[in-house]
């Protein structure tokens, strides 16, 4: 199961978090370009090991865990990082809050709903988040080392306020679902 190859681009994913990392303490402009670069390749795969798990009928529950994990690894890192190099400032870091407290509250509701035996498909809603969310720190990280043609940090910004609007809309969404098992399945008596 762990030597599938949806299950080892996803493992990529989580394994290339420090490189990512590392790379923002290179010196402009490799520490703009190396990691968007490794950021836009782990972003790659996380469409690819979807899309082979379906195609090669390759789904696993090894998979279904990993995959949303090493997608709140990455989106974390990336946005810690980001604000630790000042790239997302200012009231801007409100979005990136917004976006990673959806990102807990999200992990703890499916933790539970587990318990319940209860699946959170995610939403098409959601999907659309997780596009802008990627665009935007794409953008981000890029950010003053793109061409003077390619406003990539009002991009970027612009990107990262519609995807906490999204993240607060998908999140109401599943909170929503997750308090309806909550309400209806009440923890057994001691």
């Amino acid at each position: 199961m762990l030597t599938h190859l949806p299950n080892l681009l996803t493992l990529f994913r989580i394994a290339v978090i420090p490189a990512i990392v590392g790379a923002f303490f290179l010196a402009s402009p490799y520490g703009n370009w190396v990691p968007f670069a490794l950021f836009a390749a782990a972003g790659v795969t996380d469409y690819l090991d979807g899309y082979l798990a379906r195609s090669m009928n390759l789904s696993s529950a090894l998979g279904r865990f990993l995959d949303p994990v090493a997608d709140k690894l990455l989106i974390s890192a990336c946005i810690l990082m980001l604000v630790a190099s000042n790239r997302i400032a200012g009231v801007a870091v409100v979005a990136a809050v917004i976006i990673l407290c959806r990102e807990m509250l999200v992990s703890g509701l499916r933790e539970f709903l587990a318990e319940l035996r209860v699946s959170l498909p995610v939403s098409k809603l959601a999907k659309w988040k997780t596009t802008v969310q990627i665009l935007a720190l794409g953008f981000l990280m890029v950010g003053e080392a793109s061409p003077t043609l390619i406003p990539s940090v009002m991009i970027g910004l612009w990107c990262l306020w519609l995807s906490a609007a999204l993240t607060l809309i998908t999140g109401y969404d599943y909170l929503r679902a997750g308090l309806r098992h909550m309400i209806d399945h009440p923890p057994p008596s001691a």
